[in-house]
């Protein structure tokens, strides 16, 4: 198994799960995010021609998770953007964190679906046996 930053997809019945794996939580959040976006599109095609603000609270890391990719999602949704980098800092128990992207291009970024909402659906972060962090749930799609 590679060890190095990523994010991946893994099969839920209904909608599609999405898992950022890095060398520290902020790490996984981050490749979550990147994971989150490329249900869209391909992350590495977006341009990033403006910089939003995220903020999100959480009682606990999943809490907190759940909120991070709920706010990417809304900023998507009421701003018709993508996202192809994000970075996050950890606050007394929130985030505050960084999306990179642009104007939806149909022709361009081709959506495949849309993204209504993070779920509880095997929401999870934790520290892997290895070392490096784990961030995961399923999205509404």
């Amino acid at each position: 198994m590679s060890r190095g930053p990523r994010w991946e997809h893994f099969h839920h019945v209904a909608d599609i799960g999405v898992r950022g794996i890095g060398a520290t939580k902020a790490e996984a959040f981050v490749q979550a995010a990147l994971g989150l976006t490329a249900v869209i599109t391909d992350p590495a095609g977006v341009r990033r021609e403006s910089r939003v603000d995220l903020t999100a609270e959480g009682e606990d890391d999943d809490l907190l998770l759940l909120g991070w990719l709920d706010a990417i999602i809304y900023a998507m949704a009421t701003r018709r953007m993508v996202f192809g980098a994000f970075d996050i800092a950890f606050t007394g128990g929130g985030v505050e964190g960084h999306a990179w992207g642009e104007a939806v291009d149909v022709q361009r970024h081709q959506p495949v679906v849309e993204v209504k909402a993070a779920t509880f659906a095997e929401l999870c972060v934790r520290q892997l046996p290895d070392g490096q962090w784990l961030a995961q749930c399923v999205v509404d799609v």
